[in-house]
């Protein structure tokens, strides 16, 4: 379903993206807020009737990847944020999960099993890894929604 891309250190900004989100979050990075972003998400699809199977796909993917921010982005002693950005254009919905930690690089004693990103990959429409104008790691992931719930 989903292909994966990681476009090198930086990417140019998507226009579609640059506008102002239809859902935008920056939480502290703790585990208690993974499920506020999935609530949040499944509060957006309710707005765009979203099918059962396509929401089940996003807050999946979604947590995954906020879980992987909290898990990896900083250190245990560490105060750091989950910045998430949510946008529909084109029967589309857009996701930036995004973190100012140390981006992603392989942990050997990680705690994970490394499933997290291939899982979103299966799960979305497409998947790209990188970093943004300042640094900072992000997600970007695109769902493709039905007409009928769509503004």
């Amino acid at each position: 379903m989903g292909t994966m891309a990681f476009d090198g250190p930086e990417w140019t900004v998507d226009a579609a993206m640059s506008a102002t989100p239809d859902l935008e979050l920056t939480l502290p990075a703790r585990a208690e807020n993974v499920a506020v972003v999935r609530h949040a998400f499944g509060g957006l699809a309710e707005v765009l009737s979203v099918d059962e199977q396509t929401l089940a796909d996003i807050k999946l993917a979604v947590t995954e990847a906020c879980t992987n921010v909290v898990i990896h982005a900083y250190e245990p002693d560490e105060n750091g944020s989950i910045e998430v950005d949510a946008s529909i254009r084109d029967r589309r919905l857009k996701v930036v999960i995004r973190d100012r930690g140390r981006g992603i690089v392989p942990r050997p004693d990680s705690p994970g099993l490394g499933l997290g990103l291939p899982l979103i990959a299966t799960l979305a429409e497409s998947l790209e890894l990188g970093k943004d104008a300042h640094d900072n790691t992000e997600v970007r992931m695109t769902f493709a929604l039905d007409e009928e719930g769509l503004p």
